[in-house]
């Protein structure tokens, strides 16, 4: 099968299926950028202002006088202790926030050092325009209106917040790159149309499933499994759709019916669908059989042998009986409906060597199977026997389509030369 195009629709699909991944990259973005924003506390700040006489033409000149090096130099050597002109620039600002008015602005990691340094180069400034050496001539006057007393700083949560939602966007755009360069050519089906179409088999059912990995969980599925109102329904129409009607409507003398419940060894989700439909057979008053068929097989269906070969809880429904079967032997507990729960090998399928019952339904979780898979499967079938339906594990919730007509069945859309439009279905 050719690869998915990738596009839009595409990438927006491959995003939903996978947030749980970008998501955690966004996580671990927003807490990179918040770490790197308490790596740079905020600096203390307070600033000096000097005021001058409304004579001065050039306020920009004074400006660049109070930030120049003569000025910083002076103002360094009457720090304690000294520091030099260039170090100290790094540290100062000036402004001219109104007329006449000089704002000499210093920031630090300590309050006390940003108080004397904005008072030093503000006296230093004063002294360099008023004396007789000043560029403006002695005409300026200049004078401290306001000494630094205290200094502040900013709260640290503001820019931890802005940088942690920086990471947070640029781990959203990394997790979707890194999710889009792994998952593009991801061929497994999660939409039930896709499901149903590779095989040309429709979806019967779709539901949730448990995912017991040891023999007390298969067991407590076994005496516990109640499914909500309607997963019940559509349990009870893939039912009706096998023709087990009778069964369902409480007419059990019709004799004993049989449907294997086929799921692949690399799909552990589905393998939960044969116990949950057979203890949901029993709950509707039906004599069910569960038989466990084949050998091998991994820890997950090793445990529900296991659970099946123990002895029942008080608990589990009087209709429903269990057995492990290896050899293919027919010699079930007397039942009205016996489900067979049968696992073939992913890679190279043989559906004929499972054991033979009057219906086939094959077990799938969505995410889990290729069409080349199904496929495989569906070719594997022998002496008369098909699938009759297909049931889905753990359906995706953002899946609109149904799986219930396959392919060949489906209505298509194509152009015409009177209406542009025509219906055309494929047989």
């Amino acid at each position: 099968m050719n690869e998915q195009p990738l596009n839009l629709k595409r990438f927006l699909q491959i995003l939903r299926q996978h947030w749980v991944s970008v998501g955690l990259v966004v996580v671990i973005g927003g807490f990179a950028g918040a770490g790197i924003a308490a790596l740079k506390p905020p600096l203390y700040t307070e600033n000096a202002l000097v005021a001058l006489s409304t004579s001065t033409r050039n306020m920009t000149t004074q400006t660049l006088i109070a930030d120049s090096t003569p000025v910083l130099a002076q103002a360094a050597l009457s720090l304690d202790p000294h520091m030099s002109p260039q170090t100290l620039s790094k540290s100062i600002q000036v402004s001219n926030p109104i007329a006449f008015v000089l704002s000499i602005s210093a920031q630090g990691k300590t309050a006390a050092e940003v108080v004397k340094a904005a008072n030093a180069v503000a006296k230093s400034y004063v002294a360099y325009v008023s004396g007789a050496s000043s560029p403006g001539g002695p005409q300026i006057s200049a004078r401290i209106v306001r000494y630094a007393v205290s200094a502040s700083k900013a709260s640290l949560l503001v820019p931890m917040l802005f940088d942690a939602l920086i990471g947070a966007l640029a781990g959203a755009m990394v997790g979707a790159i890194i999710v889009l360069a792994v998952y593009r050519n991801d061929r497994r089906l999660r939409q039930r149309d896709a499901i149903a179409d590779a095989i040309s088999v429709p979806v019967l059912a779709s539901v949730p499933v448990d995912h017991p990995a040891r023999a007390h969980q298969w067991a407590r599925l076994l005496d516990q499994y109640e499914p909500s109102a309607a997963d019940a329904r559509r349990l009870g129409h893939a039912l009706d759709h096998l023709g087990l009607t009778a069964l369902m409507s409480g007419d059990i003398t019709s004799g004993n019916s049989s449907l294997t419940v086929l799921s692949l060894s690399s799909d552990q989700g589905a393998l939960a669908l044969g116990p949950q439909l057979a203890a949901f057979a029993a709950s509707q008053g039906i004599r069910t059989a569960l038989v466990i068929s084949g050998r091998g097989g991994d820890r997950t269906i090793a445990a529900l042998r296991d659970a099946c070969v123990t002895a029942p809880s008080p608990r589990r429904s009087k209709q429903l009986r269990v057995a492990v079967t290896k050899d293919g032997n027919r010699d079930w507990p007397d039942a009205a409906l016996t489900i067979v729960v049968a696992v073939v090998n992913s890679r190279a399928p043989h559906v004929a060597d499972t054991i033979s019952t009057d219906a086939m339904v094959l077990a799938v979780s969505a995410g889990a199977a290729t069409a080349q898979q199904l496929a495989r499967v569906a070719a594997s079938t022998a002496d008369g026997r098909h699938i009759a339906g297909i049931l889905v594990a753990d359906p995706d919730p953002a899946d609109p389509t149904t799986g219930l007509i396959p392919q060949l069945g489906r209505r298509t859309l194509m152009p015409t030369r009177i209406t542009g439009t025509a219906v055309v279905t494929k047989r």
